[in-house]
């Protein structure tokens, strides 16, 4: 798997500025916490906060943290006793807070998205609905551009994200990589490329200089 270069991370970061995201830069998911804490959330009203699925938002332990705050109401979405309507509610509940954290399946040189989802409520939210929302993305998901995005998720991101998911049967399993199936336990239904942020500033982006997540 090749991780970017120093001169790819930089041009990366010069592209989504370009298409007005706001960009952070950390060395590491603890320093990535550090900067979320002292730098982003701070400038933010935030009454409420959810997330979607995400191993690298994870590693940085934000979602942890924030639950911490005793004024900050968090709209919850997983959870091993959460009934399957109850998710499906609370993540349609999740598009009207006030910030979404996430991550991205992949980025281009050129300053895009790329994501793919199964049920489609985590690009929901990074397109749309949240007033504020926060990407941490590891430097292994910098690719090229949009082909090697997509092949990337085709070959890496979509085949792990469906074998940490127990009792899901696709091909993908066996294989490694998408087949382009038809199980009904199919995770690559919802392709979403975000060219720019709009409103400017709305999508924050934490690059981390790690390799993290799938």
């Amino acid at each position: 798997m090749n991780i970017a270069t120093p001169k790819e991370i930089e041009k990366t970061i010069i592209a989504l500025r370009h298409n007005h995201f706001d960009v952070f830069f950390a060395e590491t998911a603890t320093k990535a916490q550090n900067i979320f804490f002292q730098d982003i959330f701070p400038a933010l009203t935030v009454q409420t906060v959810s997330w979607g699925d995400s191993e690298t938002m994870k590693a940085t332990g934000v979602p942890e943290k924030i639950r911490e705050y005793p004024d900050i109401v968090t709209i919850e979405t997983f959870g091993e006793k959460m009934s399957r309507p109850q998710k499906i509610y609370q993540r349609r509940q999740a598009l009207l807070c006030d910030l979404f954290l996430t991550g991205s399946n992949a980025i281009t040189q050129q300053g895009q998205l790329v994501n793919l989802d199964m049920i489609g409520n985590r690009v929901s939210g990074i397109t749309f609905g949240p007033k504020n929302v926060v990407l941490f993305i590891g430097i292994n998901k910098i690719t090229p551009n949009l082909e090697a995005a997509m092949h990337r998720i085709r070959t890496i991101a979509a085949p792990r994200n469906a074998m940490r998911h127990a009792g899901f049967r696709t091909p993908c399993h066996q294989t490694g990589v998408c087949m382009d199936c038809n199980s009904p336990d199919r995770i690559c239904n919802v392709w979403t490329i975000t060219e720019k942020s709009y409103p400017a500033g709305r999508i924050k982006v934490v690059l981390i200089g790690e390799e993290l997540g799938l």
